[in-house]
């Protein structure tokens, strides 16, 4: 039934249970599409290098949820290396996630990340991963301490990719230097927010 002139419409509330890798973006996406009634809760975005406690961590913030009364729920996380789990409390719970295998290939488009196949040995990065270098691949893998480590982990990647989701300069100067320390060609990319923004919009 369509609403009566002069009367505001209400929408019920959605928690969106997000990667804390993607908290930025979502809130971003939100603000400008006055998504007032996304309320978002973010997993730890470390949890990338543990993929095994993603799909758990998940299941436990749905049941958190469902105690708070949410009875939308969406979670905006793509498969991320859980090995088939997080798709398989996704259809125990009976909620939806975004559509992709990870956060390159929904920034990107999935079919348009697909055919990227001159990309094979590339290093991604998003704005989250520019920021976070040292902290999310640096510092992990011991490279400062042990930097002959770098050839054993990059030596088969022959660039890298900065999928950005805000023009910003002072990121691409980051993703840069990532680039050089990781002794790889680099390639600048603007996607925007891409399958994120589309997702976020048809929960």
């Amino acid at each position: 039934m369509d609403a009566k002139p002069g009367r505001a419409t209400t929408v019920s509330p959605i928690r969106v249970i997000g990667c804390g890798a993607l908290a930025r973006e979502i809130r971003a996406v939100c603000e400008a599409a006055r998504l007032h009634h996304v309320d978002l809760t973010c997993l730890p975005a470390i949890w990338h290098n543990h993929p095994e406690r993603i799909a758990p961590g998940v299941r436990k913030a749905i049941h958190q949820a469902r105690a708070e009364g949410f009875e939308r729920i969406y979670v905006a996380y793509a498969e991320c290396g859980t090995g088939g789990e997080l798709d398989k409390v996704c259809r125990e719970e009976g909620v939806e996630r975004i559509a992709g295998p990870h956060c390159y290939s929904f920034f990107a488009g999935n079919d348009r990340f697909a055919g990227w196949e001159d990309d094979l040995d590339a290093f991604f990065l998003t704005d989250f991963l520019a920021r976070q270098f040292d902290a999310f691949v640096v510092e992990p893998l011991g490279l400062r301490k042990h930097p002959e480590l770098r050839d054993m982990y990059f030596g088969n990647y022959r660039k890298l990719i900065y999928l950005s989701q805000q023009e910003d300069p002072e990121l691409q100067k980051k993703a840069k230097k990532a680039a050089q320390f990781l002794d790889l060609k680099y390639e600048y990319r603007f996607t925007g927010y891409g399958g994120l923004e589309t997702a976020l919009q048809e929960a």
